[in-house]
């Protein structure tokens, strides 16, 4: 319904991120991490930190135009933004990203019949006390293998760590379907591993319907959630999952 909303502070964060962290690895080879991981990072750091500026037609692109002073105010303070950011993502690197790949984009799957499967969202939780737990492994597998996912910015495994509470997520890669509009149902399992908790494995389906297009940003209206799961100690209380 509101596709054609776009926020110009985007297209300038992206592309001053994008030259910024270019300008780096050419001049400080090795010292700073400019993949693409840690650009998308400085980015979303950017952008929580900035107003947007919303338009909806090319006339809205034609009064972003005119306002060059405004601007250029404004890319003076996401420069500013973009630096800081580089420097605390540096800080906090992600400990589960190959931060060797560069900056090289995501494999894509041309326009064709395909599958385009949901985010996965579970939560995990101590089953003595109900506490999210703050350390655990989760896997998701189809038919005994981890599942590729869509890009290098989805982890899998997940690692649980304490600011987490416990929640994980996965979003599989698309999937090439015969036809359009055809239905499948695809089975997955959670293998979790927690410090002194049982090894937990959960089985569900889900249900998808195939596409032409394959889609490529992230939706809340498009995810599977997944009931809580509970990790027990050795020979504990069980739930039959």
């Amino acid at each position: 319904m509101f596709t054609e909303i776009h926020n110009t502070v985007e297209d300038i964060v992206f592309a001053q991120v994008t030259e910024i962290c270019d300008s780096i690895e050419k001049n400080k080879k090795g010292e700073i991490c400019t993949c693409r991981q840690c650009r998308i990072d400085t980015a979303c750091y950017v952008l929580n930190r900035i107003g947007p500026y919303y338009i909806s037609s090319n006339r809205g692109v034609a009064r972003v135009e005119q306002e060059t002073i405004a601007r250029q105010q404004k890319e003076a303070e996401i420069v500013s933004l973009i630096y800081e950011g580089i420097r605390k993502v540096n800080h906090n690197l992600r400990p589960f990203i190959n931060h060797g790949a560069r900056n090289a984009d995501p494999e894509t799957i041309p326009n064709a019949p395909i599958f385009n499967l949901p985010t996965i969202v579970g939560r995990i939780l101590n089953g003595l006390n109900f506490e999210p737990l703050s350390e655990a492994r989760v896997e998701l597998r189809r038919n005994g293998d981890l599942v590729t996912m869509k890009d290098i910015g989805w982890q899998n495994p997940f690692n649980i760590v304490p600011n987490t509470e416990g929640t994980f997520t996965f979003w599989p890669s698309s999937i090439p379907a015969e036809s359009v509009n055809a239905h499948k149902v695809f089975e997955y399992s959670i293998r979790i591993e927690a410090p002194d908790l049982e090894l937990l494995t959960h089985f569900f389906k889900i249900p998808v319907t195939s596409e032409v297009l394959t889609t490529e940003n992230y939706s809340r209206e498009r995810s599977f959630k997944l009931p809580n799961l509970y990790m027990f100690p050795p020979g504990g209380v069980e739930d039959d999952f």
